[in-house]
């Protein structure tokens, strides 16, 4: 017989899931796609750590906030500018990637960046409290509803019934992902940026800009934090405090992956999140937190460089 999931499960993995109780099978399928969609969250999150800290040597502990404020500024666009959803979603993307690509490279890093990474690491952390206190007193301090851009209807698999947006997430994440790959890799602009997270200098002689291979580094990892908002919050609904879990299991994926690679982040992620949902399932709610935190310690201890990345030298 197929039952609703009791309610404190269905909120512990934040994804509401029918689940066939009498097939732990079927019940553990439900807690990975749970886990995989979640985890491509933190993919895309832990992406921006890596592509801003390969290019500037910058730690961005706002990451989480940054993938809070977009949904936020999209409300409040539509809210008090009185705009339609779909223009209203057009401009909070636009200007959060403004502010906080643009903007976050010329206001906060480079003119903290020259007095060291510690300052700069902790002008994010001021950062992060600014917004998420901005967005709880300009805004609203509820959890505010974020419309879903596809039809919510499910599909049934394995004696599980889920719904299209948990798919989507799972599948425009990935595809967004494999797409930053190939330009990475496959386009001359992405092999520019690759030289510049290289070696800066030789990059400079060899006549690439660094300086925009930089900017388009912080504007992409604006992009696909705004991504990420508009993905999640349909689920997690719209609050200030959603960059908190979000930023913290990004950093811990992307070292989990390799915080010199993107498809290191892409695993990170995914595997950070199939953790954590299969954490609060068989072993306790109290401790999900601390079985990434278990991981992290591990992979630092057996492999510093993550998983899929690259060992690397640098001169302090």
């Amino acid at each position: 017989m197929v039952t609703r999931q009791p309610e404190p499960l269905r909120a512990r993995l934040r994804l509401p899931f029918l689940v066939d109780q009498e097939k732990p099978m079927a019940e553990f399928l439900a807690y990975l796609i749970a886990g995989l969609a979640t985890g491509a969250i933190y993919a895309l999150a832990a992406i921006g750590f890596t592509l801003v800290w390969q290019t500037s040597q910058t730690i961005n502990f706002a990451q989480g906030e940054f993938v809070m404020l977009p949904a936020i500024l999209v409300l409040a666009s539509a809210q008090f500018l009185g705009l339609p959803m779909a223009m209203a979603v057009l401009v909070g993307i636009v200007a959060f990637i403004l502010l906080f690509g643009f903007g976050f490279k010329k206001v906060i890093v480079d003119p903290m960046i020259r007095h060291g990474v510690l300052p700069l690491a902790i002008a994010t952390m001021a950062l992060s409290i600014v917004m998420k206190e901005g967005a709880k007193d300009g805004f609203s301090a509820e959890a505010q509803r974020f419309p879903s851009f596809l039809p919510a209807e499910t599909i049934t698999f394995a004696g599980i019934s889920i719904s299209l947006q948990h798919v989507a997430i799972i599948v425009v994440a990935c595809l967004a992902i494999l797409g930053l790959q190939w330009f990475v890799t496959g386009t001359r602009l992405g092999r520019q940026m690759q030289a510049t997270a290289q070696n800066p200098n030789v990059a400079l002689i060899l006549g690439i800009p660094v300086a925009q291979m930089v900017m388009l580094t912080f504007l992409i990892n604006a992009g696909l934090a705004a991504l990420a908002s508009v993905l999640i919050s349909p689920i997690y609904l719209a609050k200030f405090s959603n960059g908190e879990v979000i930023g913290l299991f990004a950093f811990i994926a992307a070292i989990v992956g390799g915080f010199n690679q993107v498809r290191g982040a892409l695993a990170g992620g995914l595997i950070v999140g199939v953790i954590d949902s299969l954490a609060a399932a068989y072993i306790s709610t109290s401790y999900r937190l601390a079985v990434p935190l278990v991981l992290l310690v591990v992979i630092i201890l057996v492999k510093p460089e993550g998983l899929f990345g690259r060992p690397e030298e640098r001169r302090v």
